[in-house]
């Protein structure tokens, strides 16, 4: 009697450990399931943005893929650089505000470039001819195979004066690396071994 007794209690035992084995495994499995879901969710998440609507409601926008979004804002961004660097006021003050803005998307190559046609007086000689300076960027031609990527910039630059309409081409070259996105640099790239290929008139139109 005595031996059934333990034997019970020895089945008991090993019940409870399988019902405890059981029980914990059940439970492990429950917390791994909520972890996956979470990180899938928290990475769904990271695919959407919230615009203000007039302010007032948010409207869900889907946001694309960053690779296919990259190729653009590279030719964006060097294509903006091109527009603040070259497109010259007579005015000294538009030169320092424009320029500025532009080393904020370049290394030291854009700034040294900078100085050297300051120090031969070019921009001086803008403000005293009172000629006024644009650019039209025809193409921004880069590299996405190799990185730093390789971008070569074709241009037109427009130098108006009173007397007559100077029209030159420009090419430049650089390499464009990944760097922080700010409300100065949205694109989230630096230009590095700024250089000018080529600028030379193309024709002079009389006004």
């Amino acid at each position: 009697m005595e031996f059934k007794t333990l034997r019970n209690i020895e089945n008991s035992f090993k019940q409870i450990r399988l019902f405890t084995f059981l029980f914990t495994v059940f439970c492990l499995s429950v917390v791994l399931f909520a972890i996956y879901r979470s990180y899938r969710f928290a990475e769904e998440q990271r695919k959407k943005i919230y615009v203000l609507d007039n302010g007032k409601s948010l409207m869900l926008a889907l946001s694309q893929d960053m690779s296919i979004n990259r190729p653009v804002e590279a030719r964006e961004h060097t294509r903006r650089f091109h527009e603040l660097f070259f497109t010259i006021a007579p005015d000294k003050n538009a030169i320092e505000s424009n320029v500025k803005r532009a080393f904020n998307l370049a290394d030291q190559s854009a700034f040294n470039y900078y100085k050297d046609l300051s120090e031969k007086g070019y921009y001086n000689r803008i403000i005293s001819g009172n000629i006024q300076q644009r650019i039209e960027v025809d193409s921004v031609i880069a590299d996405f195979n190799t990185y730093p990527y390789p971008v070569k910039t074709y241009a037109r630059q427009f130098i108006i004066r009173s007397s007559n309409l100077t029209i030159r081409s420009l090419i430049t070259s650089c390499s464009l690396v990944n760097s922080v996105r700010s409300d100065n640099n949205p694109q989230g790239f630096t230009i590095e071994k700024f250089s000018v290929i080529e600028n030379k008139d193309i024709e002079t139109v009389e006004r």
